[in-house]
């Protein structure tokens, strides 16, 4: 389907006063998911392409929406940012979701105003993993490589989404990322402790390679500029000052890793 299908909404983010928009509902693969592109206003009519970022939600399904704070944030840097819905629950715990929307992003990114073959692969939660499983086994994507990573809150002793195999498993394998690395982890989560990104952070140093690691004090709804909201079982938008110091961390994370304003 042509890029330029789907809802348009527009919003100025109150702290950088940049305009950004929103094209909802975009179609990409064959399964007829759907996905969300966030970028400043007159991206997609602007000379050269906007930095891009691919960014993948938790395990809970189809939740594209809850990245929504995040996304506006860190667009209103200066990036395009893509969220597509994945399921965990499908047969294939959603890898065919997740591999479907990236080559979507390489395919028609450049109609949306962004770079489709240089672009930063970012995860929160199970997206994490997934995201740092396409860098240390670019064999599932054809052997492309993204820009950076950016793992949020994420576990890494566990098999990625992506590949099925462990990225903590991979590296110890020699398997080199080929890119950077950046993670965010709030210092206060009790869903994801810690631990898991600095176990990852120690092991990539160990085998001297790029890495980043920032600890916001917030939890694990937090780092993406959410609560949860045990009524509704998901993450919602919240004012809470913890949570949006830590958005804005990790949306010049974000930021930074595609080349953009940080």
């Amino acid at each position: 389907m042509a890029p330029d299908m789907g809802m348009t909404d527009r919003a100025v983010e109150t702290e950088t006063e940049t305009e950004t928009e929103t094209v909802r509902g975009l179609v990409y693969g064959p399964s007829g998911k759907r996905l969300d592109a966030h970028r400043p206003s007159g991206a997609s009519g602007a000379s050269g392409a906007t930095p891009t970022v691919l960014l993948w939600h938790g395990i809970g399904p189809d939740e594209r929406d809850v990245l929504e704070p995040l996304a506006r944030a860190t667009a209103a840097l200066g990036l395009l940012v893509l969220v597509p819905d994945w399921r965990s629950d499908a047969a294939d715990g959603g890898r065919a979701h997740l591999l479907e929307s990236l080559a979507f992003v390489r395919k028609e990114a450049g109609g949306l105003g962004g770079d489709g073959e240089s672009f930063v692969v970012a995860g929160w939660s199970a997206g994490a993993g997934a995201a740092l499983g396409v860098a240390l086994r670019p064999e599932s994507v054809e052997g492309w490589r993204p820009r950076a990573v950016v793992g949020l809150a994420g576990r890494y002793d566990v098999p990625a989404r992506t590949t099925g195999t462990a990225p903590l498993d991979d590296l110890a394998a020699v398997r080199d990322p080929g890119v950077p690395v950046h993670l965010v982890h709030g210092s206060r989560d009790t869903v994801v402790d810690a631990r898991r990104s600095r176990d990852l952070a120690q092991a990539l140093r160990a085998a001297d390679r790029s890495v980043t690691l920032q600890e916001p004090g917030t939890d694990h709804a937090g780092v993406i500029m959410t609560a949860y909201d045990p009524a509704a079982d998901r993450c919602v938008p919240t004012t809470a000052e913890h949570a949006l110091r830590a958005g804005r961390v990790a949306a010049g994370v974000l930021a930074g890793a595609a080349g953009g304003g940080a």
